[in-house]
C-alpha cells in the first residue's frame, strides 16, 4: 500500500529524504501516518509494511519526503513520540544496496 503524493510535483533527485518508522501500532493505517508527517511538509509517498500471510502491518513503515530539511525536521520532532500506546522512532533509511 502507499499514500498517494499530496501534489503532482516531482522531487529533485537526491534531495528528498527516506525516514523509517518503527514501533508503529499495528492499527496505524497510511492515512494516519501520513497526517502525522505532513504537519512538517510535504510527504511524496508513505506505506506501511504489510505481513504477506497474515495481511496484518509488520509494525513499521517508510515516508519520503522531498525537502530534507522537512524530513529533518519530522525526524527530530517524531522520533521518541507516543502515538496511541506505542513510542514510535524514526530514523533515515538506509540505502539497500542490490
Amino acid at each position: 500500500m502507499q499514500c498517494n503524493p499530496l501534489n503532482n510535483e516531482q522531487p529533485i533527485l537526491g534531495v528528498y529524504m527516506k525516514l523509517l518508522v518503527r514501533n508503529l501500532d499495528r492499527s496505524t493505517t497510511e492515512q494516519e501516518l501520513n497526517n502525522l508527517f505532513q504537519v512538517f511538509g510535504t510527504v511524496q509517498s508513505c506505506n506501511i509494511i504489510i505481513d504477506q500471510v497474515s495481511g496484518l502491518s509488520k509494525g513499521f513503515g517508510f515516508v519520503e519526503m522531498p525537502i530534507a530539511g522537512e524530513a529533518k525536521a519530522a525526524l527530530k520532532n517524531l522520533n521518541n513520540k507516543s502515538i496511541g500506546n506505542n513510542k514510535i522512532r524514526v530514523k533515515k533509511a538506509e540505502n539497500k544496496n542490490a
